[in-house]
């Protein structure tokens, strides 16, 4: 497949693999076509350095608590192993011992008392660690249920793009919390009179307001899964402040448009 000679598909197939929403076979012959094509290895480097912005959103995470506690657990585990090790090579030691004169076998005995009240002791801080361990791991795994419960669920994205294919608005959408996700990524800055309305564009009927936008480079719109499904395409149009109804379409030009990709395969 020539994919030069058709500028529209080489681009969308860029920014779908940067995106990673090229999956499969699609985009193994995507990076089979790349490594002979160098126009389609620029395109898809364009891409990525276009949303290696978005990294930088990504927000720090600490260690957890109880990664330090399991390994201060190995590290006692380690010690009282190599506790018991040198007990049994005392034991062998004193048992040679008794074996060659009178009284070793009272010395045998009193060793092997040692090493049984050794034992329990290394039970009972095995049980106590336990236990404290599975509070630890109790906890850490209601946390993860709760940032589990938390996360977006990314099912649809899209890149809006001007007239010149310059990138200028990242779009997700979350079902699980019916929220749209608009971040900015390139320099456009609309007039303080004028407000950005994003609009989707289905494949029958007129356009249909998804909401207005803020000045925030990141903003959040609450949209229902029905108005997103089955949209092949979103656009942005400038309009009054405040922006317009929904039942009249856009009325100002429309700067940004790019398609709706589903990311669920």
């Amino acid at each position: 497949m020539n994919l030069i000679n058709k500028p529209e598909l080489l681009d969308r197939l860029a920014s779908s693999y940067a995106l990673g929403t090229l999956r499969g076979g699609a985009r193994r012959r995507f990076e089979a076509l790349a490594r002979e094509q160098a126009p389609l290895r620029a395109a898809a480097l364009v891409w990525q350095t276009r949303l290696a912005s978005m990294n930088e959103l990504q927000p720090q995470s600490a260690p957890s608590p109880a990664v330090w506690t399991r390994i201060d657990n190995l590290l006692r585990g380690q010690l009282d192993a190599q506790t018991m090790q040198a007990a049994r090579q005392a034991s062998t030691r004193e048992t040679t011992s008794a074996r060659a004169g009178p009284g070793g076998w009272l010395r045998s005995l009193s060793l092997w008392r040692g090493v049984a009240a050794a034992g329990a002791l290394a039970t009972v801080l095995a049980v106590v660690t336990g236990l404290n361990l599975r509070e630890q791991l109790g906890g850490e795994i209601q946390q993860l249920q709760a940032r589990l419960q938390s996360t977006p669920q990314i099912d649809y994205v899209a890149v809006l793009a001007d007239d010149k294919s310059a990138a200028s608005m990242l779009v997700t959408f979350d079902p699980k919390n019916n929220k749209l996700t608009l971040q900015r990524v390139g320099s456009f800055q609309e007039p303080v009179d004028r407000s950005l309305q994003l609009w989707a564009l289905p494949p029958t009927g007129g356009p249909k307001s998804l909401g207005v936008l803020g000045s925030d480079k990141v903003l959040r719109l609450t949209a229902a899964e029905g108005d997103v499904r089955e949209v092949p395409t979103l656009a942005i149009s400038l309009e009054p402040k405040g922006g317009v109804p929904s039942a009249g379409g856009p009325t100002g030009p429309v700067l940004f448009k790019g398609a709706l990709i589903q990311t669920v395969l």
